[in-house]
This record gives structure tokens, sequence and C-alpha cells, in this order.
């Protein structure tokens, strides 16, 4: 179920976005203030009022930007976590009433893979390595040796062949 939400405006990015308009159009000014005088003494206020004001809101219009966007991540961030706890299933209590189902392997296998290149063994049903046909047995001196890791998925145990 897709739910549907009304796009806001965010006044945090329009803020962000006019403070960086009206940044570079100060530089832009300060610029053209500064070109125009051969002496030093006469840039510095062309400096002074436009030019430096200029990258302050510049620096500051980022900085808004950044921030919105990040606050626009996080309301989305609240928005699935809502959805995944509204989807949760309602069943049987597990793991001692903890309200948790007990965890299990996906994959319970004997057979031992691994893919060429990789570093960890699979159980031949896991879904990592299942119907792929680059996957190949374990030697038991890869594992032994320690390159090859178990996988965090299918949880392989015990001594391959």
């Amino acid at each position: 179920m897709r739910t549907s939400r009304l796009r806001t405006v965010h006044p945090v990015l329009w803020t962000g976005w006019a403070a960086l308009a009206a940044g570079a159009v100060l530089c832009v000014v300060g610029w053209y203030g500064v070109s125009g005088e051969r002496f030093a003494e006469r840039q510095l206020p062309y400096l002074a009022s436009c030019t430096v004001p200029g990258a302050a809101l510049i620096v500051s219009g980022a900085v808004l930007l950044a921030h919105g966007r990040g606050s626009i991540a996080a309301a989305r961030v609240e928005e699935l976590y809502g959805l995944l706890v509204a989807a949760e299933p309602d069943g049987p209590q597990g793991c001692a009433g903890t309200g948790q189902a007990p965890l299990a392997p996906l994959a319970v296998s004997g057979e031992r893979l691994m893919v060429p290149g990789g570093t960890l063994w699979h159980r031949a049903d896991c879904p990592l390595v299942a119907g792929k046909a680059e996957a190949v047995p374990v030697h038991s001196k890869l594992v032994a040796s320690g390159e090859l890791g178990p996988c965090p998925i299918c949880e392989p145990t015990g001594e391959t062949d």
C-alpha cells in the first residue's frame, strides 16, 4: 500500500537558494566595481560592501541547503519507519515473550559453496549463491586456513568435505 502525501514547500530550501542567488549577485557587483578602479584604496569599499557579504551569503545558503535536505531525509526515514511498524505481522510470541520471532538460518543444506574471488563460504541453498552457475564447492583447506569466512546470512557451520 502506498500512501500519498502532499509535497510541501520547504522554507529552509527556498531561503538557501535565495541566499545563494543574492550572494552571487553581490560578488558579481563587487567584482565589477573592483575591476573599474585602478588604486587599491578605491577597490576596498567594493570588497567590504559587496564581495565579502556576497561570499558570506553563499556560504550561509550552502549551509541552509545542506540542513534542509538533511531534515527532508530524516522526515522520509521517519515515514518509512512508520510504514514498517504498521506492516509488522501479528503472530505468536517468540523468544520467550519478547515479541520477536526466533531467529533461524535461511539455508539448511549440507553442501558448501563459494564464488571464485569471494571471501565467504555458503550453504548450497543460501540465497546469495543459489542458482549461480559460477558457484563451486569449497575446499576444506580454504576454510581451515582462514581465507574464507562463514556467510552471515546462511550461517554455515562445521567442516567441509
